[in-house]
């Protein structure tokens, strides 16, 4: 049979895709489904959280910054566990970027702080030496537009069925509602950072973008 297909080589070829095949089968579609599926504990973006994803889009910061760890050693000894395609399941565009200027931040959100992320966006020499980056201190006079990112959440739940308002994930509800959640969240960032004007603009009801940004960053884990 063997020494027969060594001389066919048509059917030699046709045997080896059938094998090939089969063991793809086998082994990739019945966990390809799973795999697509949310990973446990991965929840849609707040408001809050959108809106500084808007302006992490607006800056360019994937131009510069991934958000795809690799199954590599050397990438998971300095960013941590490698990405899985659950994780980006409700990610709307994805953000996996492919040019590494600054450092992956998928995991982000596990090691750096608020003030942290204040005092890189205001001065980035101040806390990494010899840093490229340049400062994004407008982001510290605007204000975040809260008003489009929640009509995105409305969008993404209705057209995508992303489960907002859905046991353990962040709530949308109406306007007025989504407005003091993300008033709320923002209170939590605006208390661990220095920057007084911060401050008193959010006293007077401006949420900066640097907060909403930073919101966003905080998120990736």
């Amino acid at each position: 049979m063997f020494s027969w297909l060594e001389k066919n080589p048509f059917f030699f070829a046709v045997g080896v895709f059938i094998v090939i095949a089969y063991a793809g089968i086998v082994e990739i579609l019945p966990d390809f489904a799973n795999r697509a599926r949310p990973v446990e504990g991965t929840k849609p973006y707040t408001v809050l959280q959108l809106a500084g994803k808007h302006v992490y889009m607006k800056e360019g910061c994937n131009a510069c910054h991934t958000q795809m760890i690799r199954p590599f050693k050397s990438e998971t000894d300095r960013y941590g566990m490698y990405s899985l395609s659950g994780e980006y399941a409700y990610d709307r565009p994805h953000l996996w970027g492919s040019k590494r200027t600054g450092p992956d931040l998928m995991r982000v959100g596990n090691y750096r702080t608020s003030d942290w992320h204040e005092n890189h966006m205001k001065d980035p020499v101040s806390v990494v030496p010899g840093s490229i980056m340049p400062a994004y201190k407008h982001l510290f006079v605007k204000n975040a537009d809260v008003a489009t990112a929640y009509a995105e959440a409305e969008t993404i739940k209705k057209v995508f069925n992303v489960p907002y308002d859905a046991e353990g994930m962040p709530k949308l509800g109406t306007f007025d509602e989504a407005s003091a959640d993300v008033k709320a969240e923002a209170a939590m960032i605006v208390e661990q950072m220095k920057d007084e004007d911060i401050k008193k603009a959010f006293a007077s009801g401006e949420i900066r973008q640097i907060v909403a940004l930073i919101a966003y960053l905080n998120s990736l884990k």
